[in-house]
C-alpha cells in the first residue's frame, strides 16, 4: 500500500495527520457556512468539488486504472456514486438552517448505523461497552436535534439524513474495502468519477430546463471543498497507517475531534444558538464515542 505512505511524519508528530484531517473536515462545514453570505449555489459547489477532488486524487494517488476490470465492484461504486453528491446536498442544507454544531455531530453519529447493521443484518455479537454506547449515542441524538425553544424552524430532517446518509455510505465503503483487487485508492477515483458524473448531470438539467447559469464563485468555493474534502480523506488515511497498530485511537479522535472543533467554531465564530439540552447532547455523543472504543479494545 504505497498510495498511504506518509510524506511528514516523523516519531515526534504522531497525531499531525489526524489533527489535520480534523480540521480539513470542519473547514467543509465552515466553507458551506461562508458560502450563505454570497448567495452560492450548492449544486455547483459541490459539482466542483468533485472535479478538484478527482485532480487531487490522480496526481496524489496515481491510481492505475488498467487494473479496473468487469469484475471490480461496480453496484457499490455507483451506489456510494450516486449518494455522496446526494447526501452532501443535504449537509450544506443542514448547515444553513441547523449549524454547523449540530451537523458536525449529526455526521459523526452516523457511526451507529454500520454497527447497527453489523449487529441486525450480519449478526456481529454485541458485548456491553458496544450496547451502551448505542444507547446513549441515540439518546445523544435526541438531545442534539431538540430546537432552542426562541427557534421557530427546527428542520431536524436535514441533519437526520445526514446521519443516515453517511452511514450507509460508511457501510458501502467497507465493502468496497474488502475488495482486494484494486488499491483502496483506486476505488475511491472511480467512485469520485461517478459522483462527479451524477453532479454535472444535476447542473446540465438547472443550466437547459432551469436556466441556471454557472457562476466563477461556485467554481471557486466547489475548488475550496474539493481540496479540503480530499485533505480529510487522505490525512485520515495516513492517520490510519501511522497508527497502524492501534486503529481505535484514529477513530475515537477523528469522531471526538471534529465534534469539539465543530462545536467551537460555530458557537464562537458563527454565534450559533444551543440549548442547554444541544450541549448535553454533544456530551452524551462524546461519551458515547468513548464507550464504543472501548468495545473495540476489549
Amino acid at each position: 500500500m504505497n498510495d498511504f505512505k506518509p510524506y511528514f511524519y516523523t516519531k515526534n508528530n504522531n497525531m499531525l495527520f489526524l489533527i489535520l484531517s480534523i480540521i480539513c473536515s470542519v473547514t467543509v462545514g465552515v466553507i458551506f457556512k461562508i458560502t450563505r453570505n454570497y448567495n452560492c449555489n450548492p449544486v455547483q459547489i459541490i459539482t466542483f468539488n468533485y472535479v478538484f477532488a478527482i485532480l487531487f486524487c490522480y496526481f496524489v494517488f496515481n491510481p492505475d486504472l488498467a487494473e479496473v476490470n468487469t469484475n471490480a465492484p461496480w453496484t457499490i461504486y455507483l451506489a456510494v456514486g450516486i449518494l455522496l453528491p446526494v447526501v452532501f446536498l443535504f449537509l450544506a442544507a443542514s448547515i444553513k438552517y441547523m449549524g454547523i454544531v449540530k451537523t458536525d455531530a449529526a455526521q459523526r453519529l452516523s457511526l451507529f448505523i454500520p454497527i447497527l447493521a453489523a449487529w441486525f443484518i450480519f449478526k456481529e455479537e454485541f458485548n456491553l461497552y458496544k450496547i451502551i454506547g448505542l444507547a446513549i449515542g441515540f439518546l445523544a441524538l435526541l438531545f442534539i436535534l431538540r430546537k432552542p425553544s426562541q427557534n421557530e424552524h427546527n428542520k431536524w430532517i436535514y441533519p437526520a439524513i445526514v446521519l443516515l446518509g453517511f452511514g450507509v455510505i460508511d457501510i458501502l465503503f467497507k465493502q468496497i474495502a474488502l475488495y482486494k483487487s484494486l488499491p483502496y485508492s483506486t476505488s475511491l477515483f472511480i467512485v469520485f468519477d461517478i459522483a462527479l458524473a451524477v453532479s454535472l448531470f444535476v447542473v446540465t438539467y438547472n443550466s437547459v430546463i432551469n436556466k441556471v447559469r454557472l457562476q466563477l464563485k461556485n467554481i471557486l468555493f466547489g475548488a475550496l471543498v474539493g481540496l479540503f474534502n480530499f485533505g480529510n480523506i487522505l490525512f485520515y488515511l495516513k492517520a490510519h497507517k501511522v497508527f497502524s497498530e492501534n486503529p481505535s485511537t484514529v477513530f475515537a479522535g477523528m469522531n471526538m475531534g471534529v465534534i469539539v472543533l465543530g462545536s467551537l467554531v460555530g458557537v464562537l465564530f458563527f454565534k450559533e444558538k444551543l440549548s442547554k439540552i444541544n450541549f448535553l447532547g454533544i456530551v452524551l455523543a462524546l461519551i458515547a464515542i468513548i464507550f464504543i472504543v472501548f468495545s473495540q479494545i476489549k
